[in-house]
């Protein structure tokens, strides 16, 4: 078993991760002292394969619960859905000794999350992520929150789990395009932080969807570091984490909910960093053809679409929350596995950037 640990000082926690683990967390979950009553929070897709399992093994470590299921999808991260959340849980006689749980992908993480965090004024919770970028991404680091008409995420709260349970079994029920979508995430912290990591992804077999353990746990230890470096953003260490965001998130945020899964956008914003890290930065181009290469593996999109106008992502890019006072900061990368913040990026560059995906890989 690989146990991945977060130093936070008195918000420090462990991250769990182990093949079948999911049939004996309960105990782990037990000896966290989160009390015996808890809200079990999933989503229409996961119930079906894993609420069972997950109340069982709550169950048997002598911990009542009730179940709360949202509608897959990113729809649900809504302030509509924190409150009837809440009430539900109200409802069902939770207060301040009970706790989340959180199973499922990244919107529930992040709904299950915020309604933690706000619940009478706060109560714990644990994260069971179960695709690859809850797994080795968004489930560690403490960021919560839900969307409003103005853009993703923008109303939410620092709120860090107390245990987080990865079990891989979970990504066998993923579609291929979810799993794949995943492996963006992936890619982006080899490139940031762990040159070696390259070779171990290299060797992977797209179609296999059992990835090593312990290559989920490498992740969650570059994300961990991060974290407990900066973990609220009062640096640019964590800014380090949006490596390939910038311009993905513009182009994600251009087209309707669905049409490109968050990964997918992702690579696409990986591919314009990796071209701007050329032009602004020291990244060679043999370095830059092995982060194509291996987004090319997992059969991530690398070329624009045509209707995606460049106005249209430069709008919604530069309205990001990432910027800050108005200013492009953007990571770029001096070779593979070292990374940092420039400002010499400007409006010019994400535009030639954004032309340069609508151009085919060589």
């Amino acid at each position: 078993m690989s146990k991945v640990h977060i130093d936070l000082g008195d918000r420090s926690y462990d991250v769990w991760c182990e093949y079948g683990i999911l049939e004996s967390f309960g105990e782990k979950i037990s000896t966290l002292g989160l009390g015996f009553h808890c809200a079990l929070i999933t989503d229409s897709n996961v119930a079906i394969h894993y609420a069972d399992s997950v109340a069982k093994a709550l169950i048997d470590a002598g911990i009542k619960l009730s179940q709360h299921v949202v509608v897959a999808g990113e729809a649900s991260k809504s302030m509509g859905n924190v409150e009837n959340l809440c009430s539900e849980m109200t409802q069902a006689g939770h207060g301040r000794k009970s706790f989340v749980l959180a199973l499922g992908g990244g919107v529930v993480g992040d709904l299950a999350g915020f309604v933690a965090a706000v619940f009478y004024r706060g109560i714990p919770f644990v994260q069971i992520p179960t695709t690859i970028v809850s797994q080795v991404d968004s489930s560690v680091g403490g960021k919560t929150g839900v969307n409003i008409a103005e853009g993703k995420n923008l109303v939410g709260a620092f709120h860090q789990p107390k245990m987080v349970i990865v079990d891989p079994v979970t990504l066998q029920t993923l579609s291929g395009r979810e799993y794949r979508e995943g492996f963006a995430e992936v890619i982006k912290h080899a490139a940031i932080r762990d040159a070696a990591m390259f070779r171990d992804l290299e060797k992977l077999d797209p179609v296999n969807q059992q990835p090593p353990a312990d290559l989920l746990a490498r992740n969650l230890a570059i994300k961990a570091r991060v974290v407990e470096e900066d973990e609220q953003e009062l640096n640019d260490t964590r800014a380090l984490l949006n490596f390939g965001h910038t311009i993905g998130h513009g182009i994600e945020a251009s087209l309707p909910y669905g049409e490109l899964l968050h990964g997918e956008a992702i690579s696409l914003g990986i591919r314009a960093a990796v071209y701007l890290s050329q032009r602004r930065s020291t990244l060679t181009e043999a370095d830059g053809l092995r982060i194509i290469a291996l987004l090319e593996l997992f059969q991530l999109p690398l070329v624009l679409d045509e209707k995606i106008s460049t106005d249209r992502v430069m709008e919604k890019l530069l309205t990001d929350k990432k910027f800050s006072s108005g200013s492009i900061r953007f990571v770029l990368l001096r070779s593979l596995g070292v990374s940092f913040v420039s400002d010499e990026v400007n409006e010019s560059d994400l535009r030639e950037a954004i032309e340069h995906l609508r151009m085919e890989v060589k």
